[in-house]
């Protein structure tokens, strides 16, 4: 660190650059998990919207269920944004709630029987729709940790005006070759 020079702060003359923003196999890596973040936020709110009136434990569940939805969306926001961060505690409650998911996916099953009460979707359906839930769950774990080894925090000070946009750079200003 340069003295006098605050953490994040950049020196005149000079641009922060982050390369592993700009590679194809991020943007693709952020987008996806962008896409399951919010397919995730969805399917919880129609399973937590068509369940609310039979979910165990009445509205407390429910509220718990709604609450995963809301932070997956807001999840969502914060990839978009580059937040490399917040990948792990994605995985981690990914993990909490695909192990939910396989407990409680067989009694929506169970309910097909006479005498229960039905939900806004048939229980089958929102069964399936639980399955498919927890199934979403190992994928997004599997690519919320593959996004993190990518290193999207990396960032290098560049001259303004030099360089490409990805890659080391332009040669230099007296024409030598760079080194390899």
């Amino acid at each position: 660190m340069i003295d006098g020079m605050a953490v994040g702060e950049v020196r005149p003359g000079y641009e922060l650059w982050r390369p592993n923003r700009q590679k194809s196999g991020s943007v693709t890596t952020k987008l996806a998990i962008v896409f399951l973040l919010l397919a995730t936020a969805v399917l919880a709110a129609v399973i937590t919207i068509a369940g609310w009136s039979l979910l165990k434990g009445g509205g407390s569940m429910g509220a718990v269920c709604a609450i995963y939805a809301i932070l997956y969306a807001f999840f969502a926001f914060l990839v978009f944004r580059w937040s490399r961060g917040i990948l792990p505690v994605v995985a981690a409650l990914s993990m909490i709630l695909a192990i939910f998911c396989a407990v409680g996916a067989g009694s929506w099953f169970s309910r097909e029987k006479e005498g229960f009460a039905e939900a806004g979707l048939s229980s089958s359906l929102i069964g399936t729709l639980v399955v498919i839930l927890g199934l979403l769950q190992l994928v997004v774990i599997a690519v919320a940790l593959y996004g993190f080894s990518q290193e999207w925090h990396v960032e290098e000070e560049r001259l303004i005006g030099s360089g490409e946009d990805y890659g080391a750079g332009a040669a230099p200003a007296d024409g030598s070759p760079q080194p390899a």
